[in-house]
């Protein structure tokens, strides 16, 4: 799954974020689709940009994941190939909800000292979409929030079977990344609408992997 803001015209932030985009709507959206995956993956620069915190999810969607057979919060996995991250981020401030730090083989040895036990790390030999996967092999379900580089990765590997698009009524302009950014997808990955919701401002489309004939 992929979750994503964008503009009219394509842009995916302001100054940086892409919270200056959305709005209550939005945001009701956002904690809803986080209350489907097993895992959710984001980039460590999305991460740093958005100050992201340790997930949460209110009692009825907790009960909900339950009887699912779902732990109660999705982890959140960050993807960080030389360990760009502040060990002090609010992302690292909940003992019992540490995230999943993935990185690599590059990675600077004494950065994994400053995280410490804040994370629980893992070292890949890389991390392209497939190794990454491959690691989180019990998720049945991962959600993509960004950026668009790992965005783009993930769908030049045709591993994107569902895409949530909300759209901010705005032109930006300038050179905000889209919501994918990389090699171009060849072929072309066609997508179906599977739902439309308008709120008082912004169009939310979920859109489903076109089916083979």
């Amino acid at each position: 799954m992929l979750n994503m803001i964008s503009t009219l015209d394509g842009g995916t932030a302001v100054s940086g974020k892409s919270s200056e985009l959305g709005d209550d709507d939005d945001s009701e959206l956002f904690k809803a689709i986080r209350t489907v995956p097993d895992v959710i993956l984001v980039g460590a620069a999305t991460a740093a940009a958005e100050d992201y915190r340790p997930v949460t999810l209110d009692a009825e969607r907790r009960e909900r994941r339950a009887e699912l057979g779902k732990a109660e919060t999705p982890t959140l996995a960050i993807v960080s190939g030389r360990l760009s991250v502040n060990p002090d981020a609010r992302l690292f401030g909940d003992p019992d909800h540490k995230p999943l730090l993935i990185t690599s083989t590059n990675a600077d040895p004494s950065k994994l000292v400053l995280i410490g036990d804040s994370a629980d790390v893992v070292i890949l030999p890389d991390l392209d979409p497939t190794t990454i996967l491959n690691h989180l092999g019990a998720a049945r379900v991962v959600l993509l929030e960004g950026g668009p580089t790992l965005n783009g990765q993930f769908a030049r590997d045709g591993l994107i079977d569902e895409i949530n698009l909300t759209t901010s009524p705005t032109l930006l302009s300038g050179d905000s990344a889209r919501i994918v950014r990389g090699p171009q997808v060849i072929p072309p990955q066609t997508m179906t609408i599977d739902r439309v919701l308008l709120g008082e401002h912004l169009l939310f489309v979920r859109y489903l992997r076109k089916k083979q004939d």
